[in-house]
């Protein structure tokens, strides 16, 4: 089978299309892959680097307002339709899948109205506006939360699959995850994360909550800063006078091993993007969670909510984020076991530990043969 796998310019887009590639090869490894994304998005480098072809048409947001440059936008579409056309017609899909982002509207719409199979996967509880618009041309939308399922107007193309999450999630015990990490797989441990540059108000937040920790050396800390705000974190903790190196505190600029964090986390403090929640929920994790506040359309919010709703997490808004209430909240829910354990159980109730699987099926099953 020859399938486009489309989908770019943030990770939360192009990390979901790659996993889908990658399962379809494991399927049948004579299936040939075509990545199409934008030149200038972060596909550019990560597909090519994951070994898959990868081809370019122009792709770029619609401004919020009437402008020149709404006009040259308008062109850039036009010209990947075209462009797009041209890449169908060489290649010949049996299939084409979009995981979001502005590059899957000219090519998942194309191959829809030149009667390919077209199938979407989207990650958010909220839907982003690309996707809502191909859910009419598409044959079935794969979606991540249930939540999302209110939002498209073709419920009859819907299916929940989840998302797909490493391997490694969930399949690590929590004695060999602490092992790995120099911890005490008997001690309760935090886990704090905010991706790979960092969550800086969640970095500001903390140095209050480990000063609280300070007195409680029952408590494991592992603590993610991000490349941006490594320095800076140490430096507040430094000025507050609380000495960063500890036995039961792992302070990092990057963690490297996520799989064995989450093994031996009793509970994780982080955004709520969608792959992040989806290796989580996995794993069976119970969090506090602060959506990141400038998120497209705000779906990181919509995120943290279904989490909230389920009894998964609770959720702290950037805007209402500081140490105190950070602490506040961690000493409430540290001090109840068995609410955390309910909350863990719950969490693990959301994951869909096999969610490649049942994508896998249903690309196999709608494309050509």
């Amino acid at each position: 089978m020859r399938v486009i796998v489309t989908g770019g310019g943030t990770g939360g887009h192009i990390y979901p299309a790659l996993a889908i590639a990658k399962g379809l090869l494991s399927a049948d490894s004579r299936t040939e892959i075509l990545y199409v994304g934008t030149e200038k998005g972060m596909e550019a480098k990560l597909v090519p680097d994951a070994g898959f072809q990868f081809e370019s048409v122009p792709g770029q947001g619609l401004p919020r307002k009437l402008s020149v440059e709404t006009l040259k936008v308008g062109m850039k579409s036009l010209t990947a339709l075209w462009e797009t056309k041209q890449i169908l017609k060489r290649f010949k899909p049996d299939l084409v899948v979009g995981t979001g982002g502005y590059v899957s509207g000219p090519v998942v719409l194309s191959a829809a109205l030149f009667g390919i199979p077209t199938l979407l996967h989207e990650q958010n509880a909220l839907p982003g506006v690309t996707n809502k618009i191909l859910a009419r041309f598409v044959r079935k939308v794969m979606v991540t939360f249930p939540e999302s399922i209110a939002h498209f107007g073709v419920q009859k193309k819907l299916e929940l699959t989840g998302l797909p999450v490493r391997p490694e999630i969930g399949a690590v015990s929590r004695e060999d995850g602490a092992k790995r990490l120099g911890l005490n797989p008997k001690q309760l441990t935090l886990l704090i994360t905010g991706g790979s540059r960092g969550a800086r108000s969640i970095n500001q937040a903390m140095p209050e909550v480990l000063k609280g920790l300070s007195a409680r050396p029952e408590i494991q800390v592992v603590w993610a800063t991000g490349s941006a705000t490594y320095k800076e974190t140490l430096k507040a903790l430094k000025d507050l006078g609380i000495a960063a190196k500890r036995e039961n505190w792992k302070i990092l600029e990057y963690l490297k091993d996520m799989p064995a964090a989450l093994a031996c986390a009793d509970l994780w403090i982080g955004r709520a993007g969608a792959a992040s929640l989806a290796e989580l929920m996995v794993a069976g994790k119970p969090a506090v969670l602060i959506p990141y506040p400038y998120a497209a359309e705000n779906h990181q919010e919509y995120n943290a909510r279904a989490l909230e709703q389920a009894g998964a997490a609770r959720v702290i808004l950037d805007k209402e984020l500081d140490g105190e209430t950070l602490w506040q909240i961690l000493q409430e829910l540290l001090g109840q076991p068995d609410k955390l354990k309910a909350m863990a159980e719950k969490s693990k109730g959301l994951g869909q530990p096999d969610a490649l699987a049942k994508i896998v099926k249903i690309c196999l099953e709608t494309g050509w043969k």
